[in-house]
């Protein structure tokens, strides 16, 4: 019998996020995976870990946490990828990410070539499009993508791997645009400022011809232009423990509420903002919750 849950296949880095507070999983399109399979949506991983014990834990956990595998290359001559997150006094993380790891030669199997057959949406970051063997392997799996999947760009603006061409070409393969309001701004070519989200948002998508374009705005909320509609649903308060991961969750909630729970635009943002608030509300970005009857996280 066939899985009835919506497919969503995330392509890019696995890592370690080396915190003050300590290691945590993460890498965005892994967060994305992870926070897509609590809500029940099937989640597929495609990235790369090391022949060592960083990678044994990590592959461990997901195993633990009923995530698939499959997708995940072992690489014998490449570590386990990390990132060392320096925290400001409002939360927010500032990143060192190591060079040369095993998420940078990711080489898709029969297990995924499978999955995105069948998927709903395919969800892709820029950091790892940092590799050559990364950038050919994501367009192998968007040629064979369903051609109503929404295939999802979760801009990622890291120094030195945020070249304009770069971001430029994968935008243009994308169906669904998410920034935060600073990406936003500098990809409109513009000041940033709260107030100004609608207008980077139309500009983008006139920019890449994407007719999804989400953009976060940290405690003031997030907007979505979808067909030409501009949306907005403001944040709630919340004690703030660290924002690593809230913008991933936040891509995860938006899909669960679009492809599982069919929602309009305007409710799948509202439950995305709900999802990356609870996060931002943890340590980490991969706290252990469960969800009630309304798909709501609960932990």
């Amino acid at each position: 019998m066939s899985d009835p849950r919506p497919t969503v296949v995330c392509f890019g880095e696995i890592l370690w996020d080396f915190l003050p507070r300590g290691a945590f999983p993460g890498g965005a399109p892994f967060n994305v995976c992870y926070h897509l399979h609590r809500l029940g949506l099937r989640a597929h991983l495609v990235s790369g870990v090391g022949q060592d014990l960083l990678g044994d834990d990590l592959l461990h956990r997901l195993k633990g946490w009923g995530l698939e595998t499959e997708g995940v290359t072992r690489h014998r001559g490449l570590p386990t990828g990390h990132v060392r997150a320096v925290l400001d006094a409002t939360g927010s993380a500032n990143y060192e990410i190591a060079p040369e790891v095993a998420w940078d030669q990711i080489i898709p199997g029969e297990d995924t070539m499978r999955a995105v057959f069948g998927a709903q949406a395919l969800v892709f970051g820029s950091l790892a499009q940092r590799s050559p063997v990364n950038r050919a392997s994501l367009d192998r799996l968007l040629a064979i993508l369903p051609a109503g999947a929404l295939r999802v760009l979760d801009v990622n603006l890291r120094a030195p791997h945020d070249a304009p061409a770069l971001i430029t070409d994968l935008a243009r393969k994308a169906t669904l645009l998410k920034v935060n309001a600073g990406e936003a701004a500098r990809l409109a070519e513009d000041q940033p400022g709260f107030g100004r989200e609608e207008g980077h948002a139309r500009t983008l998508a006139e920019k890449y011809g994407c007719a999804l374009v989400c953009v976060t705005s940290g405690e003031h909320g997030a907007g979505l232009l979808a067909e030409g509609t501009w949306h907005w649903a403001n944040a709630q308060p919340v004690t703030v423990r660290d924002t690593v991961g809230a913008g991933d969750a936040f891509t995860a909630g938006l899909l669960a509420g679009l492809l599982l729970h069919r929602e309009s635009p305007a409710a799948a943002l509202a439950r995305a903002c709900r999802l990356g608030e609870f996060v931002a509300s943890h340590d980490g970005a991969t706290p252990a919750y469960t969800t009630d009857a309304q798909g709501r996280p609960v932990g």
